[in-house]
């Protein structure tokens, strides 16, 4: 997943934004380059901050340059995780989520993470956890 997506991403099921990323693992990409002028809107994903908020600008180069491969997006409004995995953001609505095979995909992410990941997601989580 690109940094740059969390400018655009929210929950599907609150629609907060911006979603708490948590990066698990990612890799550099050699010979990427941002496009001349590029800047995202409002929120930077790579310094996890609002641009208003930012004292200098954003390394919109070192943005491009990263992928993340595994991590959890996080929603602070309503509780849902959702997870990173082979670089795709799973952004899924609850009555998906709890389709067998899904459930037991990202079950099986969440325990495989579970010492990285903080409590708010791998015991207190939605719309499942490790707890329940």
């Amino acid at each position: 997943m690109k940094y740059r997506l969390m400018d655009v991403l929210a929950c599907p099921m609150c629609k907060k934004f911006p979603l708490e990323l948590i990066v698990l693992s990612e890799r550099e990409l050699e010979g990427v380059e941002a496009p001349q002028g590029f800047r995202c809107s409002d929120y930077c994903g790579l310094k996890k901050a609002f641009l208003k908020d930012l004292e200098e600008e954003p390394d919109c180069c070192s943005c491009f340059s990263r992928e993340i491969v595994e991590g959890v997006l996080y929603c602070p409004e309503c509780g849902r995780w959702y997870p990173i995995i082979d670089e795709i953001p799973r952004l899924l609505p609850d009555k998906i989520r709890q389709e067998k095979d899904i459930k037991k995909v990202e079950l099986a992410f969440l325990k495989k993470h579970a010492d990285e990941l903080p409590d708010k997601i791998t015991k207190e989580g939605r719309p499942f956890n490790l707890a329940g």
